[in-house]
């Protein structure tokens, strides 16, 4: 593929991000920050109604039947608003994984919901600094799933969970339904991604896969699940570079725009240049899915969108001065969001160790 969207990808680009900033409002999300249990709900609306939520899934099950590059093309427009719903990953990483389990009837069941939007996912791997333990806490074994999944996004509102456990010594997924399951709400730095601590005591679950094929398909939804969220870090990091740029050249000091100064006029370009590459890095990856390299895709994706995300959030918060701190600066809304992504799916260590496997692997 291309390193630029083709026609019909820029409109997807140009539209959502049209109908974004036509509905965020800064003090709705800004509220969020500090309200436990509560998400963009005009978002999530928005998503639904704009068929956002079937982009990725086929068409035979209620989705539109396009792919990872749309999806990402609309989290970037969703990262740039600071939008406060999460199930946009999650929805996607749960109903791919669904789908590869061939699991007829719950695919059936499930994804239909998903793509509409109707129902809502969460994927609980993580424990600890592990995204993927290798012995994971919660145990699967007659039809029953036990232990717990600590700071799960999306898990406060998720109908469904898909989960990384044991299951006959082996690691396996399964699919439970969360009615009825602990959920402890985790009071967060950005409290629209709707982290809960699940506990899980003989809930009834399904097996999806186990094995080494539990892994190979567990990695794989954490990397497409990467990407989507590589691409809404792209967004806000742009976003950031803009508002930078824009304060620069009308805030006024000694007589002349900030943006005359070295140490600013340096700090944007820097910005610019962690975003184009970021940029570069997310359509690439976004465009190898299913290919043998996109582990390592992913990975660099991940890893320059973070980045270029942090720095973003941190410079610009610095060219504003006092200002860039105060809450009706709103560049905290960034500023938490910045620091939420980036250990969702997994830290900066994790997907460096991986791509290093990956690229050891290839070159081996």
């Amino acid at each position: 593929m291309s390193i630029v969207y083709d026609e019909a990808q820029q409109a997807i680009a140009s539209e959502s991000r049209r109908i974004l900033d036509a509905r965020m409002e800064s003090a709705r999300l800004l509220a969020l920050l500090e309200r436990t249990g509560e998400f963009d709900r005009v978002f999530w609306s928005t998503a639904v109604e704009q068929g956002w939520t079937a982009l990725a899934f086929p068409e035979e099950h209620g989705g539109l039947g396009l792919g990872l590059v749309e999806l990402g093309i609309v989290a970037q427009a969703t990262g740039a608003a600071t939008a406060g719903a999460p199930f946009q990953t999650s929805n996607y990483g749960a109903g791919h994984i669904l789908l590869a389990s061939g699991q007829a009837d719950l695919v059936g069941q499930w994804l239909p919901r998903l793509a509409s939007g109707e129902a809502t996912a969460a994927v609980a791997f993580a424990e600890g600094n592990a995204p993927l333990p290798p012995r994971p806490g919660c145990a699967f074994a007659g039809g029953r799933l036990a232990g717990a999944k600590p700071g799960v996004a999306s898990a406060l509102a998720a109908d469904i969970a898909v989960v990384w456990c044991l299951h006959e010594g082996r690691p396996a997924l399964a699919l439970a339904e969360l009615a009825g399951v602990s959920r402890r709400a985790v009071d967060s730095f950005d409290n629209g991604r709707l982290y809960a601590d699940l506990g899980f005591d003989g809930t009834q679950a399904r097996l999806l896969v186990a094995g080494e094929a539990a892994s190979e398909l567990a990695r794989d939804a954490l990397a497409r699940m990467a990407v989507v969220t590589a691409h809404e870090q792209l967004g806000g990091a742009e976003a950031l570079m803009f508002i930078a740029r824009d304060y620069a050249n009308t805030r006024r000091a000694f007589g002349q725009p900030i943006g005359a100064f070295q140490s600013v006029k340096h700090r944007i370009a820097e910005l610019y240049t962690l975003v184009e590459i970021a940029r570069a890095n997310c359509i690439h990856a976004a465009s190898r899915e299913g290919r043998p390299d996109f582990l390592s895709a992913a990975a660099a994706a991940r890893l320059s969108a973070t980045e270029a995300y942090d720095t973003a959030a941190r410079d610009t918060v610095q060219i504003h001065g006092g200002i860039g701190v105060t809450w009706e600066g709103g560049l905290h809304l960034h500023m938490r969001r910045a620091r939420s992504l980036a250990i969702e799916q997994g830290n900066a260590l994790f997907w460096e160790d991986l791509l290093v496997d990956e690229l050891a692997g290839a070159a081996a």
